[in-house]
């Protein structure tokens, strides 16, 4: 039987998400992330109603991504979500995306050639970011172009990156409807972004979402619900640079900037 993993952060789980389920073969395990997302914005209804909206929708297993891996950036959440996905059986691995390229051939560039790719990436100019670097990786070996702003196709790279040489079958399904951050309520599939900006409006939320009561009678978090606690552990935490990624100057800005303030 074939096992198929789709990776996700379900924020909120809406019609799109089903019919990537939909496409999806044989049994189905979602890796999914808990009560916090990319970015580290917290998810805007709690991980347990999540994976039900999954499980009445298609989903047979939903799986945690650990936090460490839910908020971190493409490469090392594709990393470890496959790494979680392969452990459990895979097959295949089930992916929106904005560009439906062969990313099996690719997987497969990467695992002849990830140690030039990497030397390559360590030796672009220092003033361009780590996803700048990347990009061109994907240019110079693989031939990749990049149209703009298509943030499920650099996650679509970065899974073909993970499963290079696991033996999983990469399976790209085109993304439907509006663009991923679009907040465009005329569309055939509204975005998670839309979503969560028009969550008041009911018959949006309705038309999109296909646990639309579960969702609407969960309770909903965004930023601001959070906003006090980050003003107190940024005010009385007495090393910020202990805390990941945070350096001197950033700390030095955060103290600085937590007092004059009144919103994220």
């Amino acid at each position: 039987m074939t096992v198929t993993g789709i990776i996700a952060e379900f924020n909120p789980f809406h019609n799109g998400h089903k019919y990537l389920l939909d496409q999806a073969e044989g049994v189905k395990i979602v890796a999914m992330s808990g009560n916090f997302v990319q970015r580290g914005e917290p998810a805007i209804v709690d991980k347990w109603t999540r994976a039900q909206m999954a499980l009445e929708n298609g989903a047979d297993l939903v799986v945690e991504l650990p936090f460490l891996t839910s908020v971190q950036s493409a490469d090392y959440f594709a990393a470890g979500a496959v790494d979680i996905l392969s452990r459990l059986g895979i097959d295949n691995l089930a992916f929106g995306t904005e560009e439906v390229l062969d990313y099996q051939a690719i997987a497969n560039v990467y695992a002849e050639k990830s140690e030039d790719m990497e030397a390559f990436v360590e030796n672009l100019p220092s003033d361009l970011s780590y996803p700048q670097k990347t990009q061109k990786m994907w240019e110079k070996f693989a031939g990749v172009a990049f149209t703009g702003n298509t943030p499920n196709h650099i996650l679509g790279l970065a899974y073909a990156k993970a499963c290079a040489g696991k033996g999983i079958k990469l399976n790209p399904i085109q993304r439907q409807g509006a663009g991923y951050h679009s907040s465009d309520k005329e569309v055939s599939f509204a975005s998670a972004t839309s979503l969560r900006l028009h969550k008041q409006d009911s018959d949006f939320v309705d038309k999109f979402m296909p646990n639309s009561k579960l969702f609407q009678t969960s309770p909903q978090v965004s930023w601001d619900n959070y906003f006090q606690l980050l003003v107190y552990q940024i005010l009385t935490n007495p090393d910020l640079t202990s805390v990941f990624q945070v350096n001197e100057e950033i700390a030095s800005r955060l103290k600085a900037a937590i007092r004059e303030i009144s919103s994220v």
